[in-house]
């Protein structure tokens, strides 16, 4: 739990080192990833360090924040946090929901039959 602390103090801080206008859309991700994201830790925080990663190195670079996140945040953000979702309650609803409708098509399909 420390650990997780600590790196979510220095993320923080490295957040508070962004021109603003990354500072700002860095945070606008974060609210939506606090609901979204990874349900553990450890998962959190290692998405949160590539977050902020990705948007030093586009700081640095001069990258246009539209060229990082393109026409639309919440794809960009989606596609995001599937590489580190696997645990997140959004996932396994996800495949609850797929699981219910592939079990309901086999029923329906018996009944043809």
């Amino acid at each position: 739990m420390i650990g997780d602390k600590r790196r979510w103090r220095a993320y923080k801080a490295r957040t508070r080192q962004l021109p603003a206008n990354y500072r700002a859309a860095v945070e606008a991700l974060e609210r939506y990833l606090m609901f979204f994201g990874a349900a553990d830790g450890d998962t959190a925080a290692s998405m949160y360090e590539d977050l902020i990663d990705l948007f030093e190195r586009a700081a640095a670079d001069g990258t246009p924040i539209r060229e990082i996140v393109g026409a639309d945040p919440v794809d960009f953000v989606d596609t995001f946090i599937q590489n580190y979702s696997k645990g997140g309650w959004i996932t396994r609803e996800r495949e609850r929901l797929t699981n219910g409708i592939e079990r309901a098509e086999g029923l329906d399909e018996g009944k043809r039959s």
